[in-house]
């Protein structure tokens, strides 16, 4: 009897802290994809410390530091303020970690959305 709520403790203890536990995001990361302005090319340098995300993405466009970062679980999202031939735009990024690869959802601006994979560089 002893063992047995030894054990259900145990695993009630990690079903409540796993969740908490942010991705290790860590790294670099590419993503080639199609957007309304053609294909874009990117690598992201993601730094994680606890829940904050910051790093940078590259593009064809030049690099940007990432802003409002945040890795909750396997939940991520991040701000980028890209200046595109003179005007200035907002890419908030939601995301989800599965293993190697980042599911994204880009909203330009409120003008677009798009999807996107991005991949761990090993």
């Amino acid at each position: 009897m002893k063992l047995r709520m030894t054990a259900a403790l145990a695993i009630f203890v990690l079903a409540v802290c796993m969740p908490v536990l942010a991705a290790d995001i860590s790294g670099q990361w590419t993503a080639t994809f199609n957007t309304q302005v053609g294909e874009q090319h990117y690598v992201y340098t993601f730094k994680v410390d606890g829940e904050k995300l910051t790093g940078t993405a590259k593009s064809d466009n030049g690099t940007v530091e990432i802003q409002s970062g945040v890795v909750k679980g396997d939940d991520v999202s991040f701000v980028e303020n890209l200046d595109y031939q003179g005007q200035k735009l907002v890419i908030t990024y939601t995301g989800k970690v599965s293993g190697d690869e980042i599911k994204f959802t880009r909203d330009v601006a409120g003008a677009a959305k798009e999807d996107l994979v991005a991949k761990r560089v090993k």
